[in-house]
C-alpha cells in the first residue's frame, strides 16, 4: 500500500508522499475517469472483511477480473474515487478489493507508526459505498511473518529523487509492500492516484521491470472546491494556513496558463509572419486586434524564439510560490521540479514532450505535495489542446476551463517582457479552478 509515510508530526497523518507518474511509467499507466459515476445497484451492500490471505483466497471469486485499491486506511473521498474507478472498470462481474494496511516499512525516523490514524469501521463503510466487494485488512504479522523482511525491493535511482531525497529509503518500503500485496491479492488491475505521481511512477516501473502480471491504472487527482488537492492532511490546516496552502495549486495552474499563453502567441506569430514592425501591427489590426501595437511587441517576442516553455512554466510557478513565502503564515518550499515522467529527472529548457511539474512545501507543520502534467512543444496542436482542458489527464487534474482567446489575451501582457509577472498573494486564494478535478490520494491509498 503506497500510502504515504507518516509526517514527522505524530499527531498528523503521514504525507502519502509520492508525486506524479514517472516517465517510463507514463507509457504503461492508464488514466481512469475519476468522476462520480452512478455506482452499481449493489454497491451499498456490506463489503466482506477479511484479515488473512487464506480467508481472501477462500472467498468466491467471480468470473470477472479483480481490481485492487491499496490504502493505509483513514479513507476519504480521494480513496472513494479510486474505488469507483475500479468498480466501473471491472463491471458487475468483476471484484474490487480494498486493502487497509499501515506499512511499517514506510515510516522513517521521527514518523510515529503508533500514531497513524486507524479508522477501520469507517473505512469499510466508505469502501462499500464506493463499490468495494472486499476489504482486506491484514495484520503486520500476516504481511511480514517473522518480522521485517531481510530482502526488499529497491526503487533504484528514481527512488532517490524529490520525495525519495526527503525520505531516504521510503520508496523501497513502498515497493516492497506493494509487491507483497500484489502477490497476496492477485489482481488483474491495480489503481493508484496521480497525486502521488512519483509513487505511481516507481510502482508502474516495478511492474514492468519485474514482469508483474497486473495492469497499473492511474486515476486523476481529486481537488477540493478551492483547488487544493484532496488530502487527509488538509484537515490540520488552520484558516490562514489553508489560504497559504492554496499557493501550491495556484503555482501549478499559473504554469499551465502561462504555457497555454505561450503556445497561443507562437500560433499567432506564425499567422502574422515575419513582417517589419509597422507592417506587423497592421497585420494584427487586420486580424481584428484593437491593441495591435502591444500585441505586435508580444508576437515579435514570440517569433524571435525568446520564449522557452519549461523556463516560462518554472518562472510562473515560482513567482506564485515566492509570493506565498512572504505571507503570514509563510509557505516553506521543499522543491519545485519540472521532470521527465520516465525517470523524474529535471528537463532542460529546450525540452519538448510531456513533463510533470511537482511541488512540495510545508505550511506550519503540515507538509503537502501536488503536481500537474504539462506538454511542451512549440505550436503543437496536441500541446495546446492539453493545456485547454480536453479529454487529457492533465485537464482532469487541473479543472482547466480556459480557451485559446483567453490564453492569447493573457499572453500579450504576460510574455512581452522577459520576466513573467508575479501573481499577487490574494490571487492565490481567490481563483480556484471552475471545476474540481479528480485524483485520489496516494496509491496505496495512503492518507496524503
Amino acid at each position: 500500500m503506497t500510502s504515504s509515510p507518516l509526517s514527522p508530526h505524530p499527531d498528523r497523518p503521514a504525507d502519502a508522499s509520492h508525486p506524479a507518474q514517472t516517465a517510463d511509467a507514463s507509457h504503461q499507466a492508464r488514466t481512469a475517469d475519476g468522476g462520480h459515476a452512478t455506482p452499481p445497484a449493489d454497491a451499498n451492500r456490506p463489503a466482506h472483511l477479511v484479515h488473512t490471505a487464506a480467508a481472501l483466497r477462500d472467498l468466491p471469486r467471480s468470473t470477472g477480473v479483480r481490481a485492487v485499491v491499496m490504502t493505509m486506511g483513514a479513507l476519504h473521498e480521494g480513496h472513494a474515487t479510486l474505488v469507483r474507478a475500479a468498480r466501473r472498470r471491472v463491471g458487475r462481474e468483476g471484484q474490487v478489493v480494498v486493502t487497509v494496511f499501515v506499512n511499517p516499512l514506510q515510516f522513517g525516523a521521527g514518523e510515529d507508526l503508533d500514531r497513524y490514524p486507524r479508522t477501520l469501521d469507517a473505512d469499510i463503510e466508505l469502501a462499500a459505498a464506493a463499490g468495494a466487494d472486499v476489504v482486506f485488512a491484514p495484520s503486520v504479522d500476516e504481511v511480514y511473518p517473522g518480522g521485517e523482511p531481510q530482502i526488499r525491493i529497491a526503487a533504484g535511482p528514481m527512488g532517490t529523487l524529490l520525495e525519495g531525497a526527503s525520505r531516504p529509503g521510503h520508496f523501497d518500503g513502498v515497493l516492497t509492500v506493494v509487491a507483497k500485496l500484489l502477490h497476496l491479492t492477485a489482481p488483474d488491475l491495480a489503481f493508484y492516484g496521480q497525486k502521488d505521481a512519483q509513487q505511481l511512477a516507481v510502482i508502474t516501473r516495478m511492474a514492468a521491470d519485474l514482469n508483474f502480471p497486473v495492469e497499473i491504472v492511474g486515476v486523476p487527482t481529486v481537488r477540493e472546491d478551492d483547488g487544493l488537492a484532496l488530502s487527509s492532511r488538509n484537515r490540520y490546516l488552520s484558516g490562514p494556513e489553508r489560504c497559504t496552502a492554496l499557493a501550491l495549486s495556484a503555482a501549478l495552474f499559473a504554469a499551465r496558463d502561462r504555457l497555454a499563453a505561450e503556445e497561443a502567441l507562437r500560433v499567432r506569430a506564425a499567422s502574422v509572419g515575419h513582417h517589419p514592425a509597422p507592417d506587423r501591427a497592421a497585420a494584427l489590426a487586420a486580424l481584428g486586434e484593437d491593441r495591435a501595437a502591444a500585441d505586435a511587441h508580444a508576437v515579435a517576442y514570440a517569433a524571435a524564439g525568446a520564449l522557452h516553455g519549461p523556463a516560462v512554466a518554472r518562472a510562473a510557478a515560482r513567482a506564485v510560490l515566492d509570493d506565498a513565502a512572504r505571507l503570514d503564515p509563510p509557505l516553506t518550499l521543499d522543491y519545485l521540479a519540472l521532470v521527465d515522467p520516465s525517470d523524474f529527472t529535471e528537463v532542460p529548457d529546450a525540452y519538448e514532450g510531456e513533463a510533470i511539474l511537482a511541488v512540495a512545501a510545508k505550511v506550519g507543520s503540515t507538509r503537502l505535495i501536488d503536481n500537474i502534467r504539462l506538454v511542451f512543444g512549440a505550436g503543437r496542436p496536441e500541446a495546446t489542446a492539453a493545456h485547454q482542458g480536453g479529454a487529457t489527464t492533465e485537464a482532469a487534474d487541473t479543472g482547466d476551463t480556459g480557451n485559446t482567446a483567453d490564453a492569447a489575451d493573457a499572453a500579450t501582457s504576460a510574455t512581452a517582457p522577459p520576466a513573467p509577472p508575479s501573481p499577487s498573494a490574494p490571487s492565490v486564494t481567490s481563483t480556484p479552478p471552475a471545476t474540481p478535478p479528480t485524483t485520489p490520494q496516494g496509491p496505496l491509498g495512503a492518507t496524503r
